[in-house]
């Protein structure tokens, strides 16, 4: 209610003069339109006019008093002095955009402790009549795509795909990629022969002779040719002592496994033993008889090349076999390698972000989560829902219900419903308006809002609610009353029941009474974040508005 009280200089009368006039208090009330007939849409101004004692106390109407009309403004009160009282003007604009007869009902003033009522004025609302002879017809304009504003979304993909590309990379570079070989590589990949011959001509190269080293010369050489036997005619020649090595190719020659003669296996011998003395015993042969063993070795490494059979079809196949399963085996240890690189980056990373922003909050996020992806949408909408509007934020715009009320109760109000969800749903919201018709002098209370909104939780099923009660105030100031707490929701289909949240909002004013009922699943953090930003959006339009 508007209230008006008298400017204190009224007051600041002789106190004789004061008690005349509480004695003899007088009030008139009048109420007046300065048309009873208007287009659709159009505005008409309503004015109530009282007079009344200067230590009176005036409450003038407020809020969507005038339905079916609708009040979009409401104006400063005009006061003016006729001798010893206040002649007092407020004006309202009124408007409706239905055509038809109306009535704008009585409305209440009070007036110190006494209340007045005006009288009730008829306005017929008028179509809007087109002359289409002079008006031109056009055709409707399609809709027009509304392009959604931007978001950062590209970029954290962007970044993700980046990282997985450096990882990949990484992983390619050094596990997957043919490497070029080093020298030491390339060599060992030669044959047996061309190893040992490279091996040779390396010799030569080096400055052993030059400087009479002759012991590293000789370990050189013999190295070569035991090497060169150990891969192909015994495996053991790199171990085996000379006089071993020895016995052992003479029993290969004697048993016909390898097609060496007599002189050679005695130069083999010769050569063999001198390098022992020269390695063992400090003896120092002549540099041209190093440099003509060293041509010994060469030949008979020719000669153990011939001497030696040829491979068969069935050892080229094992050979074959054995090159294809080293290459599988390669394979599969840089497989092995890459999943094990890559389950650690993955644990590291979601360790990362678990301590960062919490393991469900991550886990939800990979997994997925409905009242995740509800909370963080782009798609919640500001709206304001029935009359006098209830501005709220929603996370979908809620859908306008129209349920059954009895025909006796249909008659005495009007109920305007919008909601989302139902009360299984991870979110459950219900904005409800409702004009009380023919009212009187009864008042409204909020209680009988929120008792109205918990017996439809009960109607839906809920059981075992549990009600704790607060004031409520809006972030524009309207107040109200808030009704929470935990209920019981019954599983359709089933006979289990879950735990659950609630809270319920009542307003009144006049004939109006608004509800705003929420309700959730319990321990869903993000249902709780979302109940919290709806309520926090919840505003009711102001007179003034």
């Amino acid at each position: 209610m508007e209230r008006f009280r008298f400017p204190s200089s009224a007051l600041c009368l002789p106190s004789i003069l004061f008690f005349l006039f509480s004695f003899f208090s007088f009030a008139q009330v009048k109420s007046s339109i300065e048309t009873n007939s208007i287009k659709i849409g159009e505005q008409i101004t309503y004015e109530i006019q009282v007079e009344a004692d200067a230590n009176s106390l005036v409450v003038f109407p407020e809020g969507q008093t005038f339905a079916p009309l609708e009040m979009i403004e409401s104006y400063q009160i005009d006061t003016t002095k006729n001798n010893d009282k206040y002649n007092l003007i407020k004006r309202y604009g009124l408007t409706q955009f239905d055509s038809g007869a109306y009535t704008i009902p009585r409305q209440k003033i009070i007036i110190g402790d006494k209340t007045f009522f005006t009288d009730s004025l008829k306005v017929e609302v008028n179509e809007i009549i087109v002359d289409t002879t002079k008006q031109g017809l056009y055709d409707i304009k399609p809709i027009v795509e509304v392009k959604k504003t931007g978001s950062d979304w590209w970029k954290y993909m962007l970044l993700i795909f980046l990282i997985i590309g450096a990882v990949a990379f990484l992983l390619y570079w050094f596990i997957w990629r043919k490497k070029p070989l080093t020298e030491e590589e390339q060599i060992a990949l030669l044959p047996p022969y061309d190893r040992a011959k490279l091996a040779l001509k390396k010799l030569d190269e080096s400055h052993y002779l030059e400087q009479e080293e002759l012991k590293d010369y000789y370990s050189e050489l013999t190295l070569i040719i035991r090497k060169y036997l150990d891969e192909k005619v015994y495996d053991r020649a790199l171990e085996s002592t000379t006089d071993e090595l020895i016995n052992r190719l003479n029993l290969l020659k004697d048993g016909n496994q390898i097609d060496l003669s007599k002189e050679d296996i005695k130069k083999l011998e010769s050569i063999l033993k001198r390098a022992d003395l020269v390695k063992f015993a400090k003896s120092a042969p002549d540099v041209e008889l190093a440099k003509l063993d060293r041509n010994t070795i060469d030949i008979e490494i020719d000669q153990v090349k011939e001497a030696l059979p040829e491979p068969t079809e069935e050892e080229k196949l094992l050979d074959q076999k054995y090159k294809e399963e080293q290459e599988r085996k390669k394979k599969r240890n840089k497989i092995i390698i890459t999943v094990v690189i890559s389950i650690f980056l993955l644990i590291a990373t979601f360790t990362g972000f678990s301590i960062k922003y919490g393991f469900n909050y991550v886990k939800d996020t990979i997994f997925g989560h409905e009242s995740k992806e509800l909370l963080e949408g782009e798609d919640w909408v500001t709206s304001a829902y029935g009359i006098p509007p209830i501005t709220i934020t929603t996370p979908e715009v809620l859908k306008r219900m129209s349920p059954k009320l009895p025909e006796q109760l249909a008659q005495q109000i009007d109920l305007t419903q919008f909601g989302y969800g139902t009360l299984a749903s991870k979110l459950n919201i219900i904005v409800a308006t409702t004009k009380v018709k023919n009212l009187g002098e009864n008042k409204l209370e909020a209680q009988q809002a929120v008792d109205g909104s918990l017996k439809i939780l009960e109607e839906a099923g809920a059981k075992n609610i549990i009600t704790m009660s607060d004031k409520f105030v809006t972030p524009n100031g309207a107040e109200g009353l808030k009704i929470y707490g935990t209920l019981e929701i019954p599983i359709p289909n089933s006979d289990k029941i879950e735990k659950g949240n609630y809270t319920i909002l009542g307003f009144v004013a006049e004939n109006v009474v608004q509800q705003i009922l929420i309700s959730w699943k319990k321990n869903d953090v993000y249902a709780d974040q979302m109940a919290e930003r709806i309520l926090n959006s919840v505003e009711l339009k102001n007179d003034e508005e």
